[in-house]
Parts: C-alpha cells; structure tokens; sequence
C-alpha cells in the first residue's frame, strides 16, 4: 500500500511539473505576441481620435498616469498620452467619464490639440439604449464627430455647452435628452481641465522615465 501511494504520488507530482512547465512555456512564447496585439488596438483606438501626422513620438512611451476620481470623472487609474512634433507639445489624449448617461456612466477618449481645439472624441463603453441614445456611438452615427471635431472653449462660450433644448449649440436626437447632454457636458470639463492643467500634462513625467529611475 505504501509502495503504491508513494508511486501515486510521484506521478502525480510528474504531471503537475509537466503541467507547469508547459504553463510557462506557453506564458512566455505568447507574452510577446499579446503585448504586440494590445499595442496595436490601442494605437488605432488612439488614431481615431488623433492623426498620425499629428505627432512623431511614440505615444505609448510618453504616457501619464491619471489617478481616478477629479474632474475627468474616472472609476479607475487612467493613461494620458502625450503627442509631440518635432519636440514641441501637439496634443493629449485623455480618458473622462460622464456619470449621468441615460443607463450609466459612458466612457469617452478625447484628444486635445495643444492649442485647446478638440481632435475628435470617441465612446469607449456605454449602456445607452440601442435604436435611440447609441447614436453617441460612431457605429451608429456621426454625431459625435458633428458636434465636437475642431470644437474649443474659445469658439464656443461656456454658456452653450449644451443641448439647443437647454439653451446650447448642440444638436441632438429627439426623444433622446440625457445622453448628450451627459456626453457634452463630459466633453467641456475635459476641455476646462486641459486649460487648466496643459503645463503639467505636458511637463510631466512619463511612466517610462520613471521605470529608468
């Protein structure tokens, strides 16, 4: 019996040695490519936002850390990225939160020029009724490009940073309120924020020069 358990045992031990080293195995020859993959999508969720001729530095390795919380809105730590041409400042990238959508928070990446002027704005995650307030969504609409593209605090007062309906500039879908309004009023305080804080953002640290540290 003891002789059995003890070959038990060693086959047992056998196959997790086995089981862990073919783990490893497949963890390293798959880190690589992953990394790669994940690289690739958030450069082109960037590029939606920000053209490539807007910058010629690597904006995955000239990023900062935003903590959550503040002004931009966010649940969660977040990464601002720094565009830069020709070494001068061009534009960040920057992640808010509107809390008041319709169903819930609504994720949005919002690219500002150096000068203040909006690059673009995209939804990353929403739970807005499908067929009404999704329409914020560049899938299902060109809204978001209408309204905000080439938009600034300087060509459009504070004051009408609104729906038409409150009082605003801001077109928007009958029936269908409390998502734009959610969205616009995101869309400004990133914008106030930007003013407010372009020296730091640009001065900054970034996280890679940190690691070097």
């Amino acid at each position: 019996m003891i002789k059995h358990a003890f070959s038990t045992a060693g086959i047992m031990i056998g196959f997790t040695v086995i089981g862990t080293v073919l783990l490893a195995a497949t963890y390293f020859s798959t880190r690589l490519p992953i990394a790669d993959s994940e690289r690739a999508s958030k450069l082109r969720l960037i590029e939606q936002v920000l053209p490539p001729a807007l910058h010629d530095n690597d904006l995955l390795k000239d990023g900062i850390a935003m903590a959550a919380g503040g002004e931009l809105g966010n649940r969660d730590e977040t990464t601002a990225y720094r565009a830069r041409l020709n070494g001068q400042p061009a534009a960040v990238v920057l992640e808010a939160t509107a809390p008041d959508g319709y169903s819930g928070d609504i994720r949005l990446l919002i690219a500002v020029r150096a000068d203040g002027e909006l690059s673009g704005v995209r939804v990353l995650a929403h739970k807005e009724t499908p067929g009404l307030g999704d329409y914020i969504d560049i899938a299902h609409g060109n809204w978001i490009r209408r309204s905000f593209d080439g938009q600034s605090l300087a060509k459009t007062k504070d004051a009408l940073w609104h729906v038409k309906k409150d009082g605003g500039s801001f077109d928007f879908m009958a029936g269908a309120t409390i998502t734009p309004r959610a969205v616009i009023k995101a869309v400004h305080k990133t914008l106030t924020y930007f003013a407010a804080h372009r020296e730091q953002l640009f001065e900054a640290q970034s996280a890679k020069e940190k690691d070097h540290e």
